[in-house]
């Protein structure tokens, strides 16, 4: 996590210093242990961006901290040490990704009642080694046995994406369950739906990102009757930097800063299709009519087409043309 914006680099509380630093990075990261005094955390973690000159977005709540930051690459390694000074957070994984402070808009760090919103603020329990009574952590390649070992005893796993399913519309996982969910505060209803009441003796790899969703999401499956959940170590993103395209993952991932997508080499798939004329693409828009501006698939050509610039919605067709 890291990036080329602004490239100051100096200790919190001291005088901050101007360099050049070609060399950006976008992190990502996120712990859940205990936090007695969020709002102390979320000054000492705005302090210390601040004085390093990184952007991007921290959310800290009891339950723990879920980031993504961008900057320099002297900044961002400094950043990993002084974060992981505090207690809870001194064995925290970082992700790496391309990018850079420019990638955000501005830097943002907020208390939350949950760092990932799912609803679920008081239903999620936490200690000092993570989330308490959530699915089995599997390594990329512990979910490519999986698969084969269930495959041969004829109870196939079931891949079940935690993401908001406009996400999955550019990439998932081969055969992947996509639920009808614009946001993670929709995962509750559609498990007590009964929609997937058939997989809860299925075995099943919840995936997300980064990985973060699916510590609650794979909680939240465990306690209404799934029996046999997983989640992948690092999500999406470590799966893809070992596997790239030559894995289970298809297509894209969608991000959410600046790129909008990654992909993990050359051969990506082309999953998603503009809604205007199906020629594929990987590339979000905003609807042209600016009291929808939902989020949909454009290719370049219909991107820049007024009359194509929608979402479809007659109305919207209505207002842009």
């Amino acid at each position: 996590m890291s990036g080329p914006g602004p490239d100051r680099v100096s200790r919190v509380g001291t005088k901050s210093t101007k360099g050049t630093n070609s060399e950006t990075r976008i992190l990502l990261y996120y712990r859940f242990t205990r936090i007695a005094d969020p709002t102390a955390v979320m000054l000492w973690q705005r302090t210390l961006c601040d004085s390093l000159g990184l952007r991007g977005r921290i959310i800290i709540s009891h339950h723990g901290i879920n980031g993504t930051v961008g900057g320099s690459l002297t900044a961002v390694k400094q950043y990993i040490r002084r974060t992981r000074e505090y207690p809870g957070f001194h064995d925290m994984e970082f992700k790496w990704s391309p990018g850079s402070a420019e990638d955000f808009p501005k830097l943002s760090v907020k208390v939350r009642d949950e760092i990932v919103s799912f609803g679920a603020a008081d239903e999620l329990r936490v200690d000092e080694h993570g989330v308490v009574g959530g699915g089995t952590h599997l390594s990329p390649a512990e979910v490519n046995d999986l698969v084969e070992q269930k495959r041969d005893t004829g109870n196939d796993v079931v891949f079940f994406d935690g993401r908001n399913a406009m996400e999955a519309q550019i990439g998932r996982f081969r055969g992947a369950v996509v639920p009808d969910v614009d946001t993670t505060h929709d995962f509750l209803r559609e498990l007590e739906s009964g929609k997937y009441d058939d997989l809860k003796n299925r075995p099943v790899v919840t995936y997300c990102t980064g990985g973060i969703r699916c510590e609650v999401l794979s909680s939240l499956m465990r306690n209404r009757g799934f029996t046999d959940v997983y989640q992948i170590d690092g999500g999406i993103v470590r799966y893809g930097e070992q596997f790239g395209d030559s894995g289970l993952w298809e297509g894209s991932l969608y991000v959410f800063d600046k790129r909008m997508h990654m992909e993990f080499s050359e051969d990506a798939a082309s999953l998603g299709t503009c809604v205007h004329c199906g020629t594929a693409t990987h590339t979000f828009h905003n609807c042209a009519n600016g009291e929808c501006r939902d989020m949909i698939l454009l290719c370049e050509t219909c991107a820049d087409t007024p009359s194509t610039a929608h979402c479809g919605k007659q109305a919207c067709a209505t207002t842009v043309s």
